[in-house]
C-alpha cells in the first residue's frame, strides 16, 4: 500500500494556527466562557449633613439659578452632570438625582440655618435620570462656609430606596485639607470619586459626577 501524501504546507500553517488559539484562550479549550468583568467600585456615602429640606421648595427642578420668577447673580455658575449606573455599568433607569447646597454666602434653605439663605437661589433641585442613566444640573459653584470646604451634597433614590447619600468636592480647593469630612476619605480612589474638577468648557465652568449604586 503506497504511505499517505505528505501534508501539504497550507495544511501545516492552519494546524499550528489552531494550536496557538487554544493556548492561548485555554477557555476554548475548556468549552467554556470567559469570566465576567469585575464589579465596579461603588460611589462613597458620607453623612446627609443637618441642612436636608424640611420641605421641598415649589421650584425644586434641575435650574438651581432660578427660584420661580427670582434669578439668582451671585457665586459662580456651573454645569453638574454626570450617569447614575449600578455596580455592572448598566444605567439605573427611573433614578432620581437631588442635589442642596448653600448660597454664596453660605447658608441654606433650612430653619436651623436660621432662615438667612437668599430667596433668589433655589437651593435644592431634583432631576430623573434618563434612558441612559444621564443627568444634569446648573447651579452654583459651591461656596465655602464656617467649618466646611465647599461642597454639594447628593442624594440618589430609586422608587422608595435610598440608594445614595453623599458630598461632592472642588478639586484642588485649599479648605479641603482641613475639612473633617474630607480628611476621613483616606483612600486615594474614594477621594478621587467624590473630588471632582471644575473646569470651564464651551458653555462655561463644569464639573463630572459619575455615580455608581448597588442598586
Amino acid at each position: 500500500m503506497p504511505p499517505p501524501p505528505a501534508p501539504t504546507r497550507r495544511r501545516l500553517l492552519r494546524q499550528a494556527a489552531s494550536g496557538i488559539a487554544l493556548i492561548a484562550c485555554p477557555a476554548l479549550q475548556l468549552g467554556v466562557r470567559a469570566a465576567p468583568a469585575a464589579a465596579a467600585r461603588p460611589t462613597p456615602a458620607q453623612t446627609e449633613g443637618p441642612f436636608y429640606p424640611v420641605q421641598l421648595p415649589d421650584d425644586h427642578d434641575a435650574d438651581l439659578l432660578h427660584n420661580g420668577a427670582r434669578r439668582y447673580g451671585a457665586g459662580q455658575p456651573v454645569w453638574l452632570d454626570g450617569r447614575v449606573v449600578d455596580l455592572a455599568g448598566r444605567p439605573v433607569r427611573g433614578a432620581q438625582v437631588e442635589i442642596w447646597q448653600c448660597d454664596q454666602q453660605g447658608h441654606y434653605h433650612h430653619p436651623g440655618d436660621g432662615g438667612r439663605a437668599d430667596p433668589d437661589f433655589q437651593g435644592f433641585g431634583r432631576v430623573e435620570v434618563d434612558a441612559q442613566g444621564h443627568y444634569r444640573f446648573r447651579t452654583l459653584r459651591p461656596a465655602a462656609y464656617d467649618g466646611r470646604t465647599p461642597h454639594i451634597h447628593v442624594k440618589v433614590r430609586l422608587a422608595r430606596r435610598e440608594l445614595l447619600t453623599t458630598q461632592l468636592y472642588v478639586d484642588g480647593d485649599p479648605g479641603n485639607a482641613r475639612d473633617f469630612l474630607w480628611r476621613q476619605l483616606r483612600d486615594p480612589v474614594d477621594r478621587a470619586a467624590l473630588t471632582r474638577p471644575f473646569v470651564a468648557g464651551a458653555d462655561g465652568l463644569r464639573a463630572e459626577f459619575p455615580i455608581v449604586v448597588a442598586a
